[in-house]
């Protein structure tokens, strides 16, 4: 690989010279413009706008764009002569946990390589501190003409550096959220969980690029003079889920039926779940407050009222006897003899009620 940087990481009084190298590569397949007329290539050319002519890349230097236009020639040795230490050192700052990073100011990842023989034993040294400690180093430097912060982790037996965007280049997610206001019930949580368990892990080196794999062969057909066969992919549902829950338990079948299984009981007690809660239950009505009744003419009176009344009157009656009943029992009781009331103790040791 070549290098794209080189310079120090200064761990305290120590300092590793390395050499920086891209971790990543891109394998998307790159297009050119073209003109749709007749199929000329479009170019674009560097000009410069006093002389109106093409500049070579050697001849082109850096400016800094004042607000009301003025242009200020920055050089490469202006730039090598800024009193940062992190003009050609990588400076660690910190060793914080990797838990503590958030993954939003994560950027692109580099290889730190020792450089030369001398690098070997500090280098192996930051290496193995890492390893022991479980955690990464944050360093500072100087990069494509700005400060930046980067995060060190021991990959394999090499260290590698991604990084990180400052605090406040990460935006705060106000108005993402949806607005309305929605409840999560338990049974659709279940069932979200029984999801995730039934798609399972995946190793990410079993997934693969089938939109390159497509491009790929449709070039290919084209360069043949084939007329590509291939049809359009179908398109996503709507994202309108009228039922969450059928929703819900049709992905669950949908993921066993992929993996060659059957429905699990978490599907079905999600079901159950889900029916009982949308049992409808009929509620008693609430007494109203009797109405002044209206009065009726005379011989209007229907069959049915005349049945109520009658029974209202039936059972106002019963309820006075048996009040006068027990008033009764209560009177009696009083007038029994003492010497009673003490036989029926010694007999079953109970008084008389």
């Amino acid at each position: 690989m070549r290098s794209i940087w080189n310079g120090n990481i200064s761990f305290g009084l120590v300092s590793i010279p390395i050499k920086m190298y891209p971790a990543t590569e891109d394998h998307s397949v790159s297009f050119r413009q073209i003109h749709a007329k007749d199929g000329g290539r479009i170019r674009y050319r560097k000009v410069c706008e006093l002389e109106d002519k093409q500049i070579n890349a050697e001849d082109i230097s850096k400016a800094y764009e004042d607000a009301d236009g003025t242009l200020i020639p920055i050089t490469d040795e202006d730039l090598a002569r800024l009193p940062l230490p992190t003009t050609r050192a990588l400076e660690i700052q910190a060793f914080v946990s990797a838990a503590d990073i958030d993954p939003l100011q994560m950027g692109d990842a580099y290889y730190l390589g020792a450089s030369g023989p001398a690098a070997a034993k500090p280098y192996a040294l930051l290496r193995e501190a890492l390893k022991r400690s479980e955690k990464v180093a944050i360093a500072k430097y100087a990069h494509r003409g700005r400060e930046r912060l980067g995060m060190l982790r021991v990959v394999g037996d090499a260290i590698a550096m991604h990084r990180l965007l400052w605090p406040d280049e990460v935006r705060t997610p106000v108005g993402v959220a949806p607005k309305e206001k929605v409840t999560v019930r338990e049974a659709e949580l279940d069932l979200a969980d029984t999801l995730m368990n039934t798609l399972g892990e995946v190793d990410l080196n079993e997934l693969h690029d089938e939109y390159h794999e497509a491009l790929e062969a449709l070039v290919a057909a084209k360069m043949a003079g084939a007329t590509p066969t291939a049809e359009p992919g179908e398109a996503p549902a709507g994202a309108q889920v009228v039922d969450l829950m059928a929703a819900l338990r049709d992905s669950v079948r949908s993921a066993r039926e992929a993996r060659g299984e059957e429905a699990g009981e978490e599907a079905e007690a999600g079901e159950a779940g889900e029916e009982a809660e949308a049992t409808v239950h009929p509620l008693r009505a609430r007494k109203k407050a009797a109405a002044p009744a209206k009065k009726a003419p005379a011989g209007k009176r229907t069959a049915g009222a005349a049945k109520k009344s009658a029974a209202k009157g039936t059972e106002k009656a019963g309820a006075k006897a048996g009040a006068a009943k027990t008033t009764a029992k209560k009177a009696a009781a009083k007038k029994a003899p003492a010497k009673k009331q003490a036989t029926g103790k010694r007999a079953g040791g109970r008084t008389a009620s």
